[in-house]
């Protein structure tokens, strides 16, 4: 097993937005940090993406920052562009609160894991890297202060790490998918996921509402 090889990577910090032109192809990878997990108190401050090919680009964003980012925000909602997360219940909620954004279409390695990984309870993404992709996930830098004016190294690696291998694991989860002829049922709960976003920025987060 390989130790997360995020430090092998390119790894870029952009302030504000991505540069005009940058080709993610039809697929892109994006994940969050916010300063909490509550998307009314706690601030968006970095937005990670890669088209996994070994590079990672980390737009951070400071406290009193507009969010006008055009060129993520162009990005973000491409039709024909796949945005893969791992949790895209919060990322993209968080993304509608801050940038103003509904991402489409989404894919969640999540909520792939989910429906194909049912013989298991693991499927946060350190789970999911070390039994598909034979990579352990360093994760020390999960609670931390993303608004910091600076980033230390740990926390870089750290958040490049969160896109560098999603690509590959939905390739791997769909693979198991369509074995187990659950792609279709997958499909619908992704179309379900804005829903799922808004519901939880207007108040639902915590309840379920087609329970009994």
């Amino acid at each position: 097993m390989s130790v997360n090889s995020a430090k092998d990577a390119t790894i870029e910090i952009h302030q504000g937005d991505i540069p005009a032109g940058l080709d993610f192809g039809d697929a892109v990878a994006v994940d969050t940090e916010a300063m909490g997990l509550n998307n009314h108190r706690d601030r968006l401050c970095v937005v990670q993406l890669s088209a996994g090919d070994g590079t990672a680009h980390l737009v951070k964003f400071d406290a009193g920052d507009d969010y006008a980012a055009p060129n993520l925000k162009a990005l973000l909602i491409d039709s024909a562009v796949t945005k893969i997360f791992h949790y895209a219940r919060f990322d993209i909620a968080v993304i509608s609160r801050y940038l103003g954004v509904e991402c489409d279409p989404i894919y969640c390695t999540k909520i792939a894991s989910q429906l194909a990984r049912t013989y298991t309870d693991g499927h946060g993404l350190k789970d999911l890297c070390r039994e598909i992709l034979d990579i352990e996930l360093l994760k020390t830098q999960q609670s931390s202060d993303w608004g910091a004016a600076t980033f230390s190294k740990d926390q870089i690696l750290y958040a490049a790490s969160d896109v560098l291998y999603l690509h590959r694991l939905r390739t791997a989860l769909d693979a198991m998918l369509v074995r187990e002829g659950r792609d279709q049922l997958l499909e619908a709960c992704f179309r379900f996921l804005p829903t799922r976003a808004a519901l939880d920025l207007r108040g639902w987060i915590d309840i379920d509402i087609f329970h009994h």
